[in-house]
């Protein structure tokens, strides 16, 4: 993989922001953006027990996906606190994803600002928390309504790993799903990659970015942009979604929601064997010409 590290700014002007990274689709790290925010020094695992620890949400461990899982299928479900409380004791290779805290607590959102100023199209009815242990692992993937993030880390460090949509062909897209058949867990260690380049060549190609997240940086992250994420420590963050200027853009992410979704999960249930290897025949062919024309 050729990566380049994601620029990072405390501060930069408007029109630098939409020239240089918003209209290119360019990631770049902010990381005064969230200072101001009560957030910043108000969320906590203490805070958040207090507010919405008896609440039941859905946890994902570390296992990739197969022929039959649907998207976002959770794991296992236990209330908030308890698996706050896990995290808090050491590593635990469970996450949370696509958590809506507000629905629960809706004056949390008072705790931050949408920085509109940077940005329009906010989806202001779902902010999202993420939170894992030391350990966990979000597998490469791209977020399926095609949205620009901003993604905001609170507590922990976590490593991320960035390509731009373009390059899916490299990255052994699955065929009517947002996920990757190459696992990249450990990525940049090689005494413990479970990324197989043998297997998956032109990842080799691929050209991507990477950064290290700490406390109260925040990342912009362009719509379709490939991700994935390992904590290096217990940690939560928040994303805000808005959605792509362009007609476009907005309805190929209409699509993957309400058509490839749903086409997705009925051919799992129905043929799943057959769907998966179909799918895997489709992604290997496409990335062996990327091999040939890179």
């Amino acid at each position: 993989m050729k990566l380049t590290p994601v620029e990072k700014f405390t501060s930069i002007p408007v029109s630098d922001f939409r020239a240089n990274y918003y209209d290119p689709m360019k990631p770049v790290v902010l990381t005064d953006l969230a200072r101001t925010w009560p957030a910043y020094d108000k969320w906590n695992w203490d805070y958040f027990n207090k507010v919405v620890g008896n609440v039941n949400v859905g946890v994902y461990n570390n296992v990739k996906s197969d022929a039959y899982t649907p998207v976002n299928k959770a794991d296992e479900y236990m209330k908030f606190g308890e698996y706050l409380n896990l995290v808090k004791q050491g590593p635990v290779g469970l996450r949370i994803f696509l958590f809506n805290i507000f629905q629960h607590a809706p004056e949390l959102v008072n705790d931050f600002s949408w920085p509109e100023d940077l940005m329009k199209g906010f989806v202001k009815k779902y902010p999202m928390l993420f939170v894992g242990g030391q350990g966990s692992v979000t597998h490469m993937h791209f977020d399926i309504d095609l949205s620009h993030i901003l993604h905001t880390q609170f507590v922990g460090r976590k490593r991320v790993l960035l390509f731009p949509h373009e390059e899916q062909e490299k990255l052994y897209r699955k065929p009517y799903e947002v996920m990757s058949f190459a696992n990249f867990e450990n990525y940049s260690d090689p005494q413990k990659t479970k990324l197989d380049t043998t297997q998956f060549p032109a990842v080799k190609k691929a050209n991507g970015y990477e950064v290290i997240l700490e406390h109260g940086d925040t990342l912009f992250m362009p719509a379709g942009y490939w991700h994935h994420m390992e904590y290096l420590e217990g940690g939560f963050a928040m994303s805000l979604r808005a959605l792509q200027n362009s007609v476009s853009g907005k309805l190929k992410g209409a699509w993957n929601l309400f058509g490839m979704r749903y086409i997705d999960t009925l051919m799992k249930k129905t043929f799943p064997i057959w769907w998966h290897n179909s799918k895997k025949e489709k992604a290997f062919g496409a990335a062996d010409k990327q091999l040939v024309l890179n």
